[in-house]
């Protein structure tokens, strides 16, 4: 009887203990590195072999975690938090924060996922699957706009669904960068507007090909870090929150067999405190693997009439997979610059570009190595 009693006691506690959902959190990262060498990366002219800082090498070194809790009824809480470091002197990045590249927490359901904190603008997801060198430091886009190897904002609240195919996404800032390098945190008692960001993107993806546009808008504020928009050059006073950065993007991509083709075109209109700009930036590129090998190309080319600094640049990859993990590459391109402030260089891995003489060329070079874990 006593130990009928007891197994009754036990499967009543069983029966009333709490049901927990299942849940599952991962712990990832890059170390990606390399050395560069650069022809005229001064003013003066000259030649510089070093490590990449910011851009880590051809894919910016991170590490996170990321997880999810399964609520039922389809529905589950997600959160990513994501920090970026320098391999080569083992600095963090984006100003210094911990979890500088991705920190939010959110819900996601069949209809789509919300989420709040620091997040990637969509211009980012919009140009993801057709910008074919990506977001490296080296020969990719962010040569001629910084702000696409790091498209992202603090204080940020992104919605983004899929259905039949199509992406749509929005997000909307509330200060789109706190830190003490851009001093944008956000409205003010009497400023409602000040330091905000809202973005939009439509996509669609296919079986073989996809085509994607966004929206981008930033708006100044008080104290705001001018706008970059020469690279090494001074920048665009944006102190107002009636001041507006903005740029419009037109994305696509398509697939033949294994080889992948991808284009862009990027609008980007600046309205600064005295002071406005227009730059057009268009890409096309194409990835190859063939074995262990992956091959890719890309030309990209910036009009900057307002700045009288335009710049073609021509880009060459490699990549050898030692393992599903790691992998070796080499990295070449070759900027062409023109106009009197045409300072445009190859690399945009420094806080201070290795920029040219005015109208100067630049030849560059990488060699690194990269680990997936």
């Amino acid at each position: 009887m006593k130990k009928t009693r007891i197994a009754m006691t036990a499967a009543a506690a069983i029966a009333s203990a709490p049901v927990f959902a299942q849940s599952s959190v991962t712990l990832y990262g890059i170390v990606d590195t390399g050395i560069e060498f650069l022809t005229h990366a001064t003013p003066t002219g000259g030649s510089v072999a070093r490590m990449p800082v910011i851009g880590g090498g051809d894919v910016p070194s991170r590490w996170g975690i990321r997880g999810t809790e399964d609520l039922g009824g389809g529905l589950k809480t997600v959160f990513t938090l994501e920090s970026g470091f320098s391999a080569s002197n083992g600095a963090l990045q984006q100003g210094g924060r911990l979890f500088g590249r991705q920190a939010y927490v959110g819900l996601s359901g069949p209809w789509g996922q919300l989420t709040f904190g620091r997040q990637y603008s969509m211009t980012n997801w919009g140009m993801v699957e057709s910008n074919i060198i990506g977001s490296g430091g080296f020969g990719g886009l962010a040569s001629f706009d910084p702000f696409l190897l790091a498209a992202r904002f603090d204080n940020d609240v992104v919605y983004m669904g899929t259905f039949y195919g199509v992406t749509v996404g929005a997000s909307y800032s509330f200060g789109r960068d706190s830190s003490a390098t851009a001093n944008c945190p956000g409205q003010s008692a009497n400023d409602f507007l000040a330091c905000r960001a809202v973005t939009g993107m439509l996509k669609y993806e296919g079986n073989a090909w996809g085509v994607a546009t966004t929206y981008d808008e930033q708006r100044g504020g008080a104290g705001a870090t001018p706008v970059t928009v020469v690279p090494g050059a001074p920048g665009i006073a944006f102190t107002k929150s009636g001041d507006t950065d903005r740029r419009y993007q037109v994305a696509a991509h398509v697939d033949i067999k294994s080889v992948r083709l991808g284009a862009g075109w990027l609008h980007r209109v600046v309205e600064g405190d005295v002071r406005s700009a227009r730059v057009d930036i268009g890409y096309l590129g194409a990835s190859v693997p063939y074995g262990a090998w992956i091959f890719d190309a890309q030309v990209a080319h910036i009009h900057n009439g307002d700045f009288d600094a335009n710049g073609t640049m021509g880009t060459l990859r490699a990549n050898y997979n030692l393992s599903k993990r790691t992998a070796l590459y080499g990295v070449f391109a070759y900027m062409k610059n023109s106009g009197k402030q045409g300072i445009y260089s190859v690399s945009a891995s420094s806080a201070v570009p290795a920029a040219p003489h005015p109208g100067s060329n630049q030849l560059g070079g990488e060699i690194g190595i990269r680990h997936l874990f």
